[in-house]
C-alpha cells in the first residue's frame, strides 16, 4: 500500500528565531550609485574626472564646447580659485565671441537626461565671473535635434563662489536630452558642482534617491542593508586625503559639494553623494537595519599594510561612526548626525571589519578593532571576514579568527553555478550554533535565468532551515546600469529611464516577505528517493595555459592509481608556453599546450615547471568535456596571489577551494594533481594545498521550510520543485487549533529554465497569488515542475 506523500508542519514546535535573515547588499558597482540609485542627472557634476578613475577619463568628461551663433569660447579647468580645496576643479568659459551664446553642455549618463512632460528639475551651480555681471545664464534642457524641453534663467551678479538654484518644468518627455548652459558678454565665467536633480526623489528628500530604483528596494522589505561594499572599501591608499583613498565614511559626510571627489575601485568615478548619512537615511526609511563594513588597514589588491603602530587613527574611525549613528547630541559625532538634520539616533546593530580579507595582515588587526569596539559598546555585533570563497585556507582562517576573538557574525562570499547551490543545500547543517553565525554578505549563482533562480530559492530554504548557524543573508550584487556593466549577474537592472527586476529579484522577495520570525519543525513522509546525479568521474582533455607569462615544463606525467600504468605526457618531451608582450608582437605567442585525455577514474598527474617571466601564474585543465565543462587548477592565479581549484559546468565557474600563493620567476616547482572519483587533491613542492570534492546535486523531491509570524500568527511554508516533473503531496498543520484557513499562495511556475526579464517583459518571470480556504488542516497540492510556492495560513 503506497503512502501519499506528505509535509507535516509541526505548528507547535519551534526552533530557532529567523531574526534579521533576510537582506540586501548596495555597492557603487556598475554606476549602482552615480547614474543609479543617486539621482543627480548629471555627469562630473564638478569636473574632477580624473584618469585615476579610469585612464580615459578627463576634467571635461561628459560635457561639450557650445558656440551658437558666432560666438567664440576658450574651456579650461582651473584651481586657482577653487570652491574648496577637497575639490579643486572648476571650469573657466573664457568669452572670446559672445555671438548667439557660448557656453557648456552635459550629456549625462547613458543616452543621456531623461526628463518627463510636467516634471520639475531642479537646478543649482556655484558660479562667479569677473565682468559683464548683468549678463544672464540661460540654462535649458534640450533634446538632440536642438529643442528646448524647458529652461531657466539665472544672475551670476558676483566675483565670488556663489551658490544659484533654479526650477525647470519640462514640456516634453526626453530620455536623451542634455543640460545646457549658455551665457553672453566678456570675460570669464567660471562653473563648479553644475547640478540637475528631478523634484520626484524617493519621498521627496531633495537631492535624493532615484523613486523608482529606491523603490524596487524597498518594495523587497529587507531586514538590513550592507554598504557600501564590498572590494571598494579596502582598495586604496592609506591616506584619507588622497585621491584614491580607501573609503573613509567621514569624507562622506556634510555639504556635497565639499565631500572629495574618489576613485572607485571598479573603474570609475565616484562623487560621494550618496554617502554615510544618506545610507542611514535610506535604511531608516525602508525599514533596514544598517550595516556598514570598514577597512581594516590592509589593502589586499596592493599589499598596502597599516603598521600596528599606527592602527588607532583607523580604529578610532570605527568607534567615532558608532557614535555618529547612536549618540546623542552631548556627543561630538551625535552632534554632527544632529546639525545633519538627525537628531535622533539610527539605532546600529552592525558593524563589519574588511570585506573578503585574505591574508594575515589582516588578521592580525582585526582583534584590535574588535576588542576596542566591544569594550567600548559591549552591544554592538562585529562581523568578521572569511575570505572571497566558500573554502580553503583562508576561509578556515577567517573562521579560526572569528572563534578566537568571538566575532558575532563571520562574512562568507561565493558566486558559483547552480549546480553548486544545488549540491550545496545542506551546507550549513553541521555548523554549530555556538560558533559565531554566518553573514552570507554575498552570493549568487552566475545567471539572471528562472534556473538560477530556482536554484537560489532551493539552497534558500536551507539557509532558513539553519537559522542557528545562519544569522544574515544578501544576494549581490544589487544594482546594474545596462550601459556600465561591471559584473553580472545583478537582481536589478536599469537605464536611464527604465528599469526590471530578475527572477532572482522576486525570489528574493519572496523569502523577504515570507520571512516569518521563527522556524517550526517539518516532517517529510512517503516521498521518492533523491535523484543522484550524474556522478561521472574527472576525466577528459589535460591542458596548460597561460596569460601574458612565460613557462617552461617538464617531467610531466600520468599515472593510473587502480593499475600503475604511466602514460608521458607531451611525448615525453618538455614544453614551453610563451605568451608575453614581446610573444604577441612577433606573432609568436604560444598560450595553451594541450596533454591529451584520459578516461581513468583515478589517477596523478605529476609535473615541474618554473617561470621564465610574466607577473601570474597558469592554469591547468582536467576533466575537460568541452570548452565550458571542465575543472581548473589556478597556479598563480588572481594577481598572483591564489592557488585555487574550480569547477565549469556550462561556462559557470564555481571555486571549489583556495589558498594564498605567490609564484616566482626562475623557481622549480613541482606539481601533483591526485584525482579520485570526485575527489581532488593539489601538492605544491610536497605540501598538500588542496583537499576537496566536486559535488554533483543530489536532487530532492522537494525542498522546503516553514516558519510562524509572530505578529500575524500566520503559518509560512515555502517548497521548491527543482525537478522536471511535478509533485502531489498533502501539507498537514499539526497542532492547529483553528481548522477554518485562509490559505495565500503566492508561486513562481510555468516557465522554461532559460527564461528571463527584461525591459520590454518585466514581470514575464515573476510571482502569481491565489487564495483557497478551507475547513480541514490538512489540504492537497500539486507543486508544479520547476515552482517556487509560498503557503501563508491564517
Amino acid at each position: 500500500m503506497s503512502t501519499k506523500p506528505t509535509l507535516t508542519i509541526h505548528t507547535g514546535e519551534r526552533g530557532a528565531e529567523l531574526g534579521d535573515l533576510f537582506g540586501i547588499f548596495f555597492e557603487d558597482l556598475n554606476h549602482a550609485a552615480d547614474g543609479g540609485l543617486y539621482a543627480e542627472l548629471v555627469q562630473n557634476r564638478s569636473f574632477e574626472f580624473d584618469p585615476i578613475d579610469h585612464p580615459s577619463y578627463h576634467a571635461l568628461m561628459a560635457w561639450e564646447k557650445i558656440e551658437r551663433g558666432d560666438g567664440k569660447t576658450e574651456i579650461t579647468i582651473e584651481e586657482i580659485n577653487p570652491l574648496n580645496a577637497r575639490n579643486p576643479h572648476y571650469v573657466a568659459i573664457e568669452i572670446i565671441s559672445d555671438g548667439e551664446g557660448v557656453g557648456l553642455m552635459n550629456h549625462g549618463f547613458n543616452s543621456g537626461i531623461a526628463v518627463k512632460q510636467g516634471d520639475n528639475y531642479l537646478f543649482s551651480v556655484y558660479a562667479r565671473r569677473d565682468a559683464s555681471l548683468d549678463e544672464p545664464i540661460m540654462v535649458t534642457i534640450e533634446g538632440t535635434d536642438g529643442k528646448i524641453h524647458g529652461e531657466a534663467t539665472i544672475m551670476v551678479n558676483s566675483i565670488e563662489w556663489t551658490k544659484y538654484e533654479a526650477v525647470i518644468t519640462a514640456n516634453a518627455t526626453d530620455t536623451r536630452s542634455r543640460l545646457v548652459l549658455v551665457t553672453k558678454g566678456q570675460g570669464k565665467l567660471y562653473l563648479d558642482m553644475v547640478s540637475l536633480f528631478p523634484e520626484k526623489t524617493f519621498l521627496g528628500r531633495k537631492g535624493g534617491l532615484r523613486s523608482d530604483i529606491a523603490a524596487l528596494l524597498a518594495d523587497l522589505k529587507p531586514k538590513f542593508m550592507r554598504f557600501p561594499g564590498g572590494c571598494l572599501v579596502h582598495d586604496g591608499s592609506l591616506n584619507p586625503d588622497h585621491r584614491n583613498s580607501m573609503y573613509r565614511w567621514k569624507n562622506t559626510i556634510g555639504p556635497i559639494e565639499q565631500r572629495p571627489a574618489r576613485r572607485n575601485n571598479w573603474n570609475y568615478n565616484q562623487t560621494l553623494g550618496l554617502g554615510y548619512f544618506e545610507y542611514f537615511l535610506f535604511c531608516e526609511d525602508i525599514g533596514a537595519k544598517p550595516i556598514p563594513i570598514l577597512p581594516g588597514g590592509y589593502d589586499p589588491h596592493h599589499n598596502r599594510i597599516v603598521p600596528i603602530d599606527e592602527l588607532l587613527p583607523w580604529i578610532q574611525d570605527a568607534l567615532d561612526l558608532i557614535e555618529f549613528a547612536n549618540g546623542d547630541s552631548s556627543t561630538k559625532w551625535g552632534a554632527i548626525r544632529t546639525e545633519l538634520g538627525h537628531p535622533e539616533p539610527f539605532g546600529l546593530e552592525y558593524v563589519g571589519i574588511g570585506n573578503e580579507e585574505v591574508g594575515e595582515p589582516f588578521f592580525e588587526r582585526y582583534p584590535y578593532f574588535h576588542r576596542a569596539i566591544k569594550e567600548k559598546y559591549p552591544n554592538i555585533k562585529v562581523i568578521n571576514s572569511a575570505g572571497p570563497f566558500a573554502a580553503g585556507t583562508e576561509y578556515e582562517r577567517g573562521w579560526n579568527s572569528a572563534r578566537e576573538h568571538q566575532s558575532d557574525l563571520v562574512d562568507e562570499h561565493y558566486y558559483s553555478s547552480p549546480e553548486w547551490f544545488l549540491a550545496n543545500v545542506h551546507r550549513y547543517d553541521s555548523f554549530n550554533a555556538e560558533d559565531p553565525k554566518v553573514f552570507l554578505g554575498e552570493y549568487a549563482s552566475w545567471g539572471n535565468t528562472y534556473y538560477n533562480a530556482l536554484a537560489e530559492a532551493a539552497f534558500m530554504t536551507g539557509l532558513e532551515k539553519n537559522a542557528h548557524a545562519v544569522g544574515l543573508a544578501c544576494y549581490a550584487p544589487l544594482l546594474c546600469n545596462v550601459d556600465y556593466i561591471n559584473w553580472k549577474p545583478d537582481l536589478i537592472w536599469f537605464n536611464n529611464h527604465e528599469i526590471y527586476c530578475t527572477p532572482n529579484y522576486y525570489v528574493q522577495k519572496l523569502f523577504m516577505h515570507h520571512q516569518g520570525d521563527q522556524l517550526l519543525r517539518v516532517e517529510a513522509n512517503g516521498f521518492e528517493q533523491k535523484e543522484v546525479g550524474n556522478k561521472k568521474p574527472i576525466n577528459g582533455a589535460l591542458a596548460l595555459e597561460t596569460d601574458r607569462c612565460s613557462f617552461r615544463y617538464w617531467d610531466m606525467l600520468l599515472v593510473n592509481s587502480d593499475t600503475g600504468e604511466v602514460n608521458m605526457l607531451n611525448g615525453g618531451l618538455p614544453g614551453k608556453l610563451s605568451d608575453t608582450e614581446e610573444d604577441r608582437l612577433n606573432g609568436t605567442s604560444i598560450q595553451t599546450l594541450d596533454l591529451g585525455e584520459t578516461d581513468w577514474e583515478n589517477y596523478t598527474l605529476t609535473l615541474k615547471t618554473q617561470r621564465v617571466s610574466g607577473l601570474k601564474g597558469f592554469k591547468l585543465k582536467f576533466g575537460q568535456s568541452d570548452e565550458t565543462n571542465l575543472m581548473t587548477w589556478e597556479f598563480g592565479g588572481w594577481q598572483n596571489q591564489d592557488s585555487l581549484i574550480s569547477s565549469s559546468v556550462n561556462g559557470r565557474g564555481s571555486v571549489l577551494t583556495q589558498s594564498i600563493f605567490n609564484v616566482e620567476n626562475d623557481k622549480e616547482y613541482t606539481l601533483k594533481l591526485e584525482i579520485s572519483g570526485r575527489q581532488i587533491r593539489a601538492w605544491i613542492n610536497g605540501e598538500l594545498f588542496h583537499d576537496t570534492e566536486d559535488k554533483v546535486p543530489v536532487i530532492e523531491p522537494l525542498y522546503y521550510s516553514a516558519s510562524c509570524d509572530h505578529s500575524t500568527g500566520d503559518t509560512i511554508i515555502k517548497v521548491v520543485n527543482v525537478k522536471d516533473s511535478s509533485v502531489n503531496a498533502q501539507i498537514m498543520l499539526a497542532d492547529l487549533n483553528n481548522a477554518n484557513l485562509s490559505v495565500q499562495i503566492f508561486e513562481m511556475s510555468g516557465h522554461s529554465l532559460e527564461d528571463e526579464n527584461t525591459f520590454e517583459s518585466p514581470e514575464h518571470v515573476s510571482p502569481k497569488q491565489k487564495e483557497f480556504f478551507t475547513e480541514d488542516s490538512s489540504f492537497e497540492y500539486e507543486f508544479p515542475k520547476h515552482s517556487i510556492t509560498v503557503f501563508r495560513v491564517k
